[in-house]
């Protein structure tokens, strides 16, 4: 591993894992003791506080062992010890966890009288919003007896199925065809062959993903079916009327605002169009398919070492904003990054918001490419949004996911502007525009392509039985349709490749908060351009403060509303722009 997880435990054999479970099972027991069937009408608000902070220990000890298991099992999915080590965790804090779930269940049993007596009181000032939030899952929750069983038979349902999916797609060799000779290649490799300059190596590698992913398609097939199945019986027991209402209620969000975003990127779809023909008359491709929309407009692909990447955006983070720069250092100067290639190791990147006590970590593939700079940045933006807002505690720490994801965005842009600022040629302007908008698109519109498609198939299995693979096919091309209507022509290769999206198994109806927080982003943009240096202060203030309150009360300290739906179709101004940018640029050139 590149990352040193020293700061969590030394290994996993570690004694001090085994001595933090026995404390924690004991401090466990000991709330339960001091506190069941005592969070009611007459709880005074220091008795509340002392509650809190006392459970909050617990889980940050428990997010602590929890973490250091996970983050293990992501950089070796393929080691035996370490996945029995990363489901014995998981089991061993489940059975704790089962001591604690009457806290908040309690909570939401106390009338509204006395729940707003205790929101009022300075003593539970702190925890104003984790209180409120809490409250909002009334309606939903079951009796004490029936949560510990939820929880405890997650491990066998949908968490199961998480780690079996890891472990599949991480297992599986994809056959890619060079001139003749077969090279055996991860997910990672032959998802990066995609962005080849060489059109014959695009379809090779888009024909290795595809014939890959068929060979476990039965499979998947089964495990997201399983995954569908758990969701339904799950939200029918909390009486959820719809597969995505949790999640809405997850991210603090109502359905009002996420259908307006949804529609509002359904309407602008012709920017995509608008762009692949762009895209198709600058390589030259009359009959563009859908293993084309990566290539590299440049003939020679710039490659960047690591520490070339380290170096752009630490540069980018330095101009906005020093504190920015010092926590990003931090993460290389540390070893918190995981960035290189490995078997066995999971795909994509992401960064783990671990506990307050500690700090984040950061797992990525780095290939040298452009978007690894920009994937870099994405990464770092969360990882300095975790860091910023660990003062608030283990609960409050991380933010609901639909401004999760604005730090990160905001990260991207501002390496995006760094790199556009020092170029001089019209061509080099025209294709660093041009990868931007391929980023934003991704970020954007194919984030809800998979919120249609996710939507679609809940609904289906919902009001019918499991889906056939065929099923899953079909959905996926229909949603894809949608967005690249006749801009891209659509291949027999691009069917399956619903099948290696995490997202859809370990978090569903996560996609749209990509959206949204890029789509945010380009409205923070706007007020930073508008306000210059005044604005960095707020934005600073808006990443710590974590989920202190809703994403709806923090953004609109810095002047946005998100309940305003002409917001939403405001944010494309920034797409149209950078679009109609790259028109003019190209019409220069030729």
């Amino acid at each position: 591993m590149d990352w040193n997880l020293n700061d969590l435990y030394g290994n996993i054999k570690s004694k001090k894992i085994l001595n933090d479970f026995s404390k924690l099972d004991k401090k466990a027991l000991r709330f339960n003791n001091n506190f069941k069937n005592k969070i009611n009408n007459k709880i005074s608000p220091n008795r509340l506080y002392e509650a809190i902070v006392e459970l909050e220990k617990i889980y940050e000890g428990l997010g602590k062992i929890s973490s250091y298991a996970s983050l293990n099992f992501a950089a070796n999915t393929n080691n035996e010890k370490i996945s029995q080590f990363y489901q014995s965790t998981s089991e061993k804090v489940s059975q704790i966890r089962k001591n604690l779930l009457f806290f908040f269940i309690d909570w939401n049993n106390i009338d509204s009288k006395n729940a707003k007596r205790l929101y009022k009181s300075t003593k539970l000032a702190k925890y104003k919003n984790l209180l409120e939030s809490e409250r909002k899952y009334k309606p939903y929750l079951l009796n004490e007896s029936e949560e510990r069983i939820l929880d405890q038979k997650s491990l066998t349902s949908s968490r199961a199925f998480n780690r079996l999916f890891d472990e599949t797609l991480n297992n599986i060799v994809f056959n890619f065809d060079s001139n003749g000779k077969v090279k055996k290649l991860s997910e990672t490799q032959a998802l990066s062959l995609l962005y080849d300059k060489n059109r014959k190596v695009r379809l090779n590698a888009a024909k290795a993903l595809t014939n890959g992913l068929n060979s476990e398609k039965r499979l998947i097939t089964f495990i997201f079916n399983q995954i569908l199945s758990d969701c339904k019986i799950v939200n029918d027991l909390r009486g959820y009327k719809n597969p995505i209402d949790s999640r809405n209620l997850s991210n603090e969000i109502n359905m009002e605002t996420v259908q307006a975003l949804i529609t509002t990127c359904n309407k602008n779809n012709s920017l995509v169009h608008r762009y692949y023909r762009l895209k198709s008359k600058i390589l030259k491709i009359k009959n563009f398919m859908d293993y084309d929309r990566y290539a590299p407009l440049s003939e020679t692909q710039k490659k960047y070492t690591f520490d070339e990447a380290k170096n752009i955006v630490l540069e980018s983070f330095n101009n906005f904003s020093p504190e920015m720069f010092k926590v990003a250092k931090l993460f290389f100067d540390k070893k918190w990054i995981d960035y290189k290639i490995r078997d066995g190791k999971r795909s994509g990147a992401f960064s783990h918001s671990c506990v307050p006590s500690v700090h984040p970590y950061i797992l990525m593939n780095f290939t040298g490419k452009i978007r690894d700079v920009t994937t870099l940045a994405h990464e770092l933006g969360h990882g300095i949004h975790q860091y910023l807002s660990r003062k608030n505690g283990y609960f409050q720490q991380n933010t609901p996911l639909t401004t999760a994801e604005t730090a990160s965005v905001f990260a991207e842009m501002l390496v995006f502007n760094n790199l556009l600022s020092e170029l001089k040629s019209p061509k080099q302007k025209l294709y660093l525009i041009c990868s931007k908008l391929e980023d934003i698109f991704a970020t954007v519109f194919r984030q809800i392509v998979m919120t249609n498609f996710e939507l679609s198939i809940h609904e289906r299995r919902k009001n019918g039985g499991e889906l056939s693979s065929d099923e899953f096919d079909k959905y996926w091309i229909l949603a894809n349709s949608k967005m690249f209507g006749k801009s891209i022509n659509i291949s027999e290769y691009y069917k399956n490749w619903w099948m290696y999206i995490p997202h859809f198994i370990h978090s569903p109806f996560y996609c749209y908060s990509y959206s949204f927080g890029e789509l945010l982003v380009h409205g923070l943009f706007a007020k930073y351009n508008e306000e210059g240096k005044s604005f960095v202060k707020k934005y600073i203030s808006l990443l710590s403060s974590g989920s202190t309150e809703s994403p709806e009360k923090l953004v609109n300290k810095v002047g946005i509303n998100l309940n305003d739906p002409k917001f939403w179709e405001s944010s494309m101004y920034l797409m149209k722009d950078l679009l109609k940018q790259a028109e003019d640029l190209y019409k220069q050139i030729n």
